[in-house]
């Protein structure tokens, strides 16, 4: 499996990005999918994910109720919706999969990763 993430860019507090995160390789739906993010001089660290069929998702709970998981299986492609982003959530954004397709929320559980996208909100 072969992913690219895309959207990030730099922006103000308060403001929203979707990230987008395409695949290619395999069937998409056979694999759960999760964003992560890293700060500088922070480890990686789960930001949400989502099942293969796009029925569960997981939030850290640091974007509970501002960040939006979603997929979609025809397009091959996931989705994060972030909202009122802050400074705190500067980070390079990674996508990554997972061949359970139930949700997976360890970083050592995911198989395959796509290069990061940036997103700077300054305050």
């Amino acid at each position: 499996v072969q992913l690219q993430a895309s959207g990030g860019g730099l922006v103000q507090a308060g403001d929203s990005l979707r990230l987008s995160c395409a695949a290619s390789g395999r069937t998409f739906s056979y694999y759960a999918m999760g964003w992560f993010r890293q700060a500088p001089g922070k480890e990686r660290e789960i930001v949400a994910a989502i099942s293969g069929s796009g029925g569960s998702t997981y939030y850290a709970d640091s974007v509970q109720g501002r960040f939006t998981i979603s997929r979609d299986n025809a397009k091959n492609t996931a989705y994060l919706q972030m909202n009122s982003l802050k400074s705190e959530d500067t980070a390079v954004y990674y996508c990554a999969s997972t061949s359970p397709r139930s949700i997976q929320t360890s970083r050592a559980r995911y198989n395959y990763w796509g290069r990061g996208t940036l997103v700077t909100v300054s305050s």
